[in-house]
């Protein structure tokens, strides 16, 4: 199951300002079964019409994959991928700080 960080209404503020809409979904991508978190994005991208995918670290493959399914495969020429922001973050562990690669990828719904 998809596991819902935030975000439903007009604060642009809370995606640090890349998301160019007044509404849609963050939705937070683990490393999860593909099919059946892009049936829930879909479900996602009917109602609120965008949805932007957060990963970070070696869940990125698992967002871009299910991104690529739906725009691709279950909503063909209905949506398209507005926007791909690429980015890292610091982290401090035990071991010291280290850089986790972050993607943002967001889509909307076309007709």
């Amino acid at each position: 199951m998809v596991v819902i960080e935030l975000l439903i209404g007009e604060d642009k503020g809370q995606l640090n300002g890349n998301l160019s809409h007044s509404e849609g979904k963050l939705v937070a991508i683990y490393q999860q079964d593909i099919v059946p978190c892009a049936l829930d994005i879909l479900t996602d991208l009917v109602k609120y019409k965008t949805v932007t995918l957060t990963a970070s670290g070696q869940s990125i493959p698992t967002a871009v994959a299910v991104a690529n399914i739906v725009t691709e495969n279950m909503m063909k020429g209905n949506s398209k991928i507005l926007d791909i922001v690429v980015d890292s973050e610091e982290t401090h562990e035990k071991s010291g700080p280290s850089l986790v690669s972050i993607i943002k990828i967001t889509i909307t719904k076309t007709n």
